[in-house]
């Protein structure tokens, strides 16, 4: 145990020092890898075109936008806000108040201000502090007065985000053809308004749903317009000006990754445009745009401002062209996945159902074994397959689904094929390297002849290491396999951006549980029960803080679930009793050990901290319940899902009856594995610690639990059925492990 305890600090040393320093954000322009020059203080432009998309821009349709591409730091912007689809009004209050806000029923346009000298008034700012709720409202203008600065807003949305808590904003023109040129002098911030892609075909003041109806030669022509109207403020800024242009809003029923450029001299040419807040060089967020105005501006950023600075990243290759069809293929991938996202979890759940009601059947009458096994590694392979699919270039196919669909099926028959296929060789290798090239002939022990086709863990063995070494190792690299991952999440739905999904966390988990019991497998038959015990839990602590380290993984209810899953699998390995109150202490030790860990990110500055040591500083402004109330809203919604709750509800079943009646459910598959290695049960029970646990404390809720059966519960199965398909006999006398009877006892 001291040895765990020291490796697990050297972990730690590892992995807190590399966390801060790949969550650190990038104040400033980088220079190249890793060094960084200081942000020029001086004039931000903010030029809003909502509904904006890579795909829209050309040389010859938008000569202007086209040239500023040019010019500029490009990447794609995920402007979610609150709701599925971002209308105007939602995007243009986000920039406000550096924080994703939603005005209400009525999303749609922004109203058009009301004229107050030389500046406006938006009407019904009232309603967003005192209806709406929306207390971070004003943000952005009440930072700018604050600093003695002034605001030049063009156009009603720009009048949206520079206005102060009183819905005011200091200088106002309804469009760049009402501004005099010495009028962008005046001020340090100014915004502007082309809303000419949605203002004309938008009747009222419902949320658009114009952007696929329009024909070709309609959002053409409103493509020159507002080409036309953003080339006449870039032509007549002053030299200091950062231009930031962002497509800020959807005007559709789907949403998109839209436009985000930044030029701020020769340095940002040839340059992806990503920020701190998303970990990723090539995407940003509508709260960051709040953070880059002020830090352009050189006025200090309010703490509450949850995004941060743009930054140019040198990783981009090639001229503009390039770029765009990198980052258009970037929106087609989130789409894709947003898409078949329904239809492929439905696929799942159904073959999930339609796998235990065929194996209920064919276990019987045992028949069919060795398809029954096949079947279910091949289920357990999807999920890992989901972003190893990632490595091919399927998002720049023609029809990328079908190459997404058949990328996953194809690493699932290949991870399949290798599982069976490398337990099978080892058996037959290891006695020739034991005896030096010679065969043992008949003196072999019955026990090598019944795992004549390698250990019934073996194939199980294989998935769960794979699936536990891509999502680990996905982690270290910065996750760009989850990212636009079935199993994962993207930038267009915009629930995550980098670290730990949950749906990833009950795979890994799993994975590592299951792992790390068929090692103390071999382990408790050398007799080596501390080392068995010692085993589950660094390898399961080792998950844990990859897991939910600030900057690597980020995951907060995955911390919870975790640690009571890993003491359970050591405690059961350990011989120990698990009692409901032994279990409810380590489900707060779980509590404990990630608050902990939020607290230390909340140490850091806010504009270095995740959203873990931000939940910290909430706890202490009132905000966090809140969070933790839409939080409990969407978990309590996953139980109604159609794709998600079969999964959860026959998976338990069947697991359930085949422990109460193991010869009539399964022909003893079960109970033969559990026979055969107590440490699987352990691991499997443990799993199931964690999926429940974290099924109830991440808003994802029966997507944790029922993607944790989905993998735990086939691989065991299939451990089963080698057990007794090749006549493997219980688990060996050597050693001292109690037998499966003797564990059932002592943790009921």
């Amino acid at each position: 145990m001291r040895r765990t305890l020291l490796v697990l600090a050297l972990v730690l040393g590892v992995l807190w020092p590399g966390a801060a320093r790949a969550s650190a954000p990038v104040e400033g322009r980088a220079d190249g890898p890793g060094r960084t020059s200081a942000p020029v203080e001086g004039r931000a432009v903010l030029i809003g075109v909502p509904g904006l998309r890579w795909s829209d821009l050309s040389p010859q349709g938008t000569p202007n936008l086209w040239q500023l591409a040019a010019q500029s730091a490009v990447g794609s912007l995920s402007v979610r806000a609150v709701a599925r689809v971002t209308c105007p009004y939602d995007a243009w209050l986000t920039v406000s108040a550096g924080i994703r806000s939603a005005v209400g029923y009525s999303c749609g346009l922004p109203p058009v201000p009301e004229p107050s000298g030389t500046g406006a008034v938006v009407p019904g700012y009232r309603y967003l502090l005192d209806v709406a709720g929306q207390r971070n409202a004003g943000t952005l203008g009440e930072a700018v007065r604050a600093a003695g600065e002034c605001t030049l807003a063009i156009g009603p949305g720009a009048a949206l985000a520079l206005a102060d808590r009183t819905g005011t904003v200091d200088h106002y023109a309804p469009s760049p053809a009402q501004i005099r040129a010495d009028a962008l002098t005046a001020c340090r911030v100014i915004a502007v308004d082309v809303d000419d892609l949605i203002r004309p075909y938008l009747g009222g003041d419902r949320l658009p749903a114009v952007e696929d109806a329009l024909t070709p030669q309609e959002r053409a022509t409103a493509l020159r317009r507002a080409d036309v109207k953003a080339g006449a403020v870039l032509s007549v800024l002053p030299p200091d000006a950062t231009v930031l242009l962002a497509g800020l809003s959807d005007h559709g029923a789907q949403p998109h990754l839209r436009v985000a450029m930044m030029r701020a001299g020769a340095q940002a040419q040839g340059r992806f445009l990503g920020a701190a807040s998303t970990r990723r060089e090539d995407v940003t967020i509508l709260p960051d745009i709040t953070a880059t105005v002020l830090s352009v501006a050189g006025v200090p950023v309010p703490p509450t401002v949850v995004g941060t600075p743009w930054r140019e990243s040198a990783g981009r290759t090639g001229g503009t062209a390039a770029a765009q069809a990198e980052l258009e293929a970037a929106d087609t991938a989130g789409r894709t996945i947003r898409e078949v996202g329904g239809v492929f979890f439905s696929a799942v759940a159904v073959l999930q159902v339609v796998f235990y009601a065929t194996a209920f059947l064919l276990l019987r009458r045992r028949r069919g074994l060795g398809r029954v096994r096949v079947a279910a590694l091949v289920l357990a392979s999807v999920p890992v397959s989901t972003y190893l699919v990632n490595l091919t270039g399927w998002r720049h196919a023609r029809t990328p689904a079908l190459e997404l669909a058949l990328g996953i099926a194809g690493g699932a028959l290949l991870l399949t094929a290798a599982a069976l296929a490398v337990p099978f060789l080892w058996a037959r290798v290891r006695p020739l390297l034991r005896s030096g090239g010679r065969r043992r002939g008949s003196r072999a022990r019955p026990r090598r002849a019944a795992l004549r086709n390698g250990s019934p863990l073996g194939p199980a063995a294989v998935v769960s290491g794979v699936t536990a070494a891509v999502l680990a190792g996905d982690l270290l690299a910065g996750t760009p396999l989850q990212l636009d991952s079935v199993m994962g999440y993207t930038a267009v739905v915009g629930a995550r951006y980098y670290g730990l999904g949950n749906i990833p966390f009950a795979l890994l988990a799993t994975s590592v549980l299951l792992l790390s019991a068929m090692l103390a497998h071999r382990l408790l038959r050398r007799g080596r029960r501390r080392a068995a015990v010692a085993t589950v839990v660094l390898l399961g602590c080792s998950a844990m803080v990859l897991g939910g380290w600030p900057g690597v993984g980020s995951d907060f209810g995955g911390v919870i679930a975790f640690v009571p899953g890993i003491a359970v699998a050591a405690l059961l390995l350990g011989g120990r009793r698990v009692s409901v109150v032994r279990l409810g202490a380590l489900c707060v030790a779980g509590g404990v050990t990630v608050m902990a860990i939020a607290y230390l990110d909340n140490l850091r500055p806010p504009a270095a901290q995740t959203h873990l040591g931000r939940f910290v500083g909430q706890i202490v402004s009132g905000e966090a319940m809140d969070v933790i109330w839409r939080k409990f809203g969407a978990m309590v919604g996953t139980f109604l899902s159609p794709n998600l709750m079969p999964i959860v509800i026959v998976a338990l079943a069947f697991l359930v009856y085949a422990m109460l009646h193991p010869e009539t459910a399964s022909a003893g598959v079960l109970p033969a594995a559990f026979a055969y290695s107590p440490a699987l049960r352990a691991g499997l029970i443990g799993t199931l610690v964690s999926g429940v646990v974290g099924m109830l404390v991440n808003d994802s809720g029966a997507a944790v639990l029922s993607m944790a059966l989905a993998l735990a519960l086939p691989l065991v199965i299939s451990a089963g059925v080698a057990v007794l398909r090749d006549g493997v006999p219980p688990y060996p006398s050597e050693g001292q492990q109690p037998a499966s009877s003797d564990l059932v006892s002592r943790s009921s």
